[in-house]
């Protein structure tokens, strides 16, 4: 039956329009200051965030007056793109009237494609899909790109998103990059801002502004390395989860771009083979994957209700029964692959620029108010949390293996994270950006459910804390700037063996911390936050004491059930008697 419903879902979706994302600031008339929100509506912590002012500036020149301004008259500046996709508060400007927000959502008109040089310089603001494009339609390719297009090209390089490959110079887009403009504070006798090219020649700050977080001035422009057109070739092979841990480095060698999906309760692995094949090869697929199209409000809202009632109701088997469904139906239509309007058979072969990347649901014209991306915040849909850990390559071995002892105690407890994506295994090579990957590595992405309020436990809690904290305090696992709940990020300066060097050219660049705020001043700097009641409950701490989770519905701090010095929330129906 729930296969029958979603497959119902998908022949209509496919014909429907939907409202593109709300803009991530709203302001409302006849009121000071503006609030900013993530894609999702919820920052990790639930907390608004305010912004006293916003600009949205259209040219460099207004950037660096920008800049000259803060600089001069001490305010604090944050920068925030169109899309705003990103889990932490990174674009959150600091506390007070001092503060500014600058939005880089009108300044992205500029794409030069340079063939002969095979370059593309952008603004910043210039969204990831325009991007695209604009290359493929020169004749070349960019070689790499993040899964979800929803992002703008300084955003996406400033947190190190990544597609996967240990190929060439690998999955990391800002490993791509040629030169970066960006304005940074200066004296007054220059103005009290200037623009400062960075690329290979100034090793040190180049290194340190290809991931930069926001936290050393503002990215106007930047220069990507390109390569001949050429197409790819997608098969997914599903497939038993069994030598998982001894397989993925073969697979990450033999595929350009390959990842691996692995659905722990379904002892299922999904291995892409995803190769490069020339222009010349038959075949014009696109990459629409199932997660990012758009998906009729009436049914995100029902998956939603479905969901929070089987959490309600602790119903185990229910949850199963609905990863089942959805896994089901991903194999039946490859995940949102298309041969040409829909999937007729493997493998899927297209050009660069529709298979590296996606996001239909950003796209659909306003005209019809029926459907909208899953997690629209408007819509009462998904609501989630995304957790992402990357291991450096000889760890991850036996993360898997412990991964899989604690799966099998009882695989039916992993069906909560197999209804969204699995656990998605991709790779980066290792990077001169200081705060890119020191090594080469293996990255984790698994989804779950975040419940309506942040003093609600989740059906399973333990298990995916306990999974979090194998990966960051077990393995010393590296969290993704661009997401994860609070705990991934401690003791993270310490995970990077370039950390100081970047530290040294943020003071460098911006010696009074005006683009610093109290969110990044506690991650980059150490600063601690307080614990408070039910924080465990929402990734803001790992629980130490009963206060940390829920007592007063069953759930309490108690040892990780194969990682024992994890310090889980889980639910005890004795412990509540």
């Amino acid at each position: 039956m729930m296969l029958f419903f979603i497959l119902s879902l998908w022949i209509l979706t496919t014909t429907t329009l939907a409202i593109p994302p709300p803009p991530p600031i709203q302001c409302t008339t006849g009121t000071t200051g503006c609030t900013l929100h993530n894609s999702y509506g919820l920052w990790g912590d639930r907390k608004d965030c305010f912004a006293p002012q916003v600009i949205y500036p259209t040219t460099q020149d207004q950037l660096l007056l920008i800049v000259a301004n803060a600089t001069k008259y001490k305010l604090k500046l944050k920068v925030v793109s169109k899309f705003s996709h990103t889990i932490p508060k990174f674009a959150c400007p600091a506390a007070g009237a001092s503060s500014v927000l600058v939005s880089t959502e009108k300044y992205n008109s500029n794409i030069d494609v340079d063939v002969d040089g095979l370059v593309v310089t952008a603004d910043s603001g210039v969204g990831l899909r325009d991007l695209i494009n604009k290359v493929e339609e020169a004749g070349l390719s960019l070689v790499t790109a993040p899964y979800w297009e929803g992002v703008s090209v300084g955003g996406l390089i400033s947190t190190g998103a990544h597609g996967s490959s240990w190929w060439g110079k690998g999955g990391a887009v800002h490993d791509h990059v040629v030169a970066i403009d960006m304005i940074v504070p200066a004296i007054q006798t220059q103005g009290f801002a200037k623009i400062v090219h960075l690329d290979a020649t100034n090793d040190q700050l180049f290194n340190a502004a290809k991931v930069s977080l926001g936290t050393l001035g503002i990215i106007s422009k930047v220069t990507l390395s390109l390569e001949k057109g050429f197409k790819r070739s997608i098969t997914f092979n599903f497939t038993d989860d069994t030598g998982i841990e001894d397989a993925f480095i073969n697979h990450a060698k033999a595929h350009e771009f390959g990842d691996i999906t692995w659905y722990p309760s379904k002892h299922t692995a999904v291995y892409r083979h995803d190769d490069r094949v020339p222009l010349t090869t038959k075949g014009e697929g696109t990459n629409d994957f199932l997660g990012f199209q758009s998906n009729l409000i009436a049914v995100s809202k029902s998956t939603r209700a479905t969901e929070k009632a089987l959490e309600k109701a602790k119903n185990v088997k229910g949850k199963c029964a609905m990863a089942s469904s959805f896994i089901g139906y991903k194999k039946l239509v490859a995940n949102g692959l298309k041969n040409n309007l829909i999937f007729t058979g493997y493998p899927v072969i297209g050009r660069q620029g529709k298979m590296q990347t996606s996001g239909s649901c950003l796209y659909s014209p306003s005209i019809d108010i029926a459907s909208a991306c899953a997690w629209d915040p408007r819509i009462n849909g998904l609501s989630f949390y995304e957790s992402t850990a990357i291991f450096p390559a000889d760890k991850f071995k036996d993360f898997i293996r412990d991964v899989k002892r604690l799966r099998d105690l009882n695989p039916n407890n992993f069906c909560g994270v197999d209804i969204y994506n699995g656990l998605l295994i991709r790779f980066i090579k290792a990077s001169n950006a200081y705060l890119g990957q020191p090594t080469d590595s293996v990255v984790v992405d698994f989804n779950y459910y975040r419940a309506d309020s942040g003093t609600s436990p989740r059906l399973n809690q333990d298990v995916m804390e306990e999974v979090e904290q194998m990966a960051f305090l077990k393995y010393d696992a590296r969290p993704h700037w661009a997401k994860n709940r609070k705990v991934a990020f401690s003791k993270v300066g310490k995970k990077y063996k370039s950390f100081n060097r970047f530290m040294e050219a943020k003071m460098k660049i911006d010696p009074n911390n005006i683009f610093s705020s109290g969110w990044s001043d506690e991650l980059l700097f150490g600063n601690k936050g307080l614990d408070y009641d039910g924080c465990g409950l929402e990734g803001e701490c790992v629980c130490s004491e009963p206060r940390h989770c829920s007592p007063k519905d069953g759930y309490f701090c108690e040892s990780g059930l194969v990682y024992k010095e994890a310090r889980v929330c889980r639910y005890s129906q004795s412990s509540l008697s």
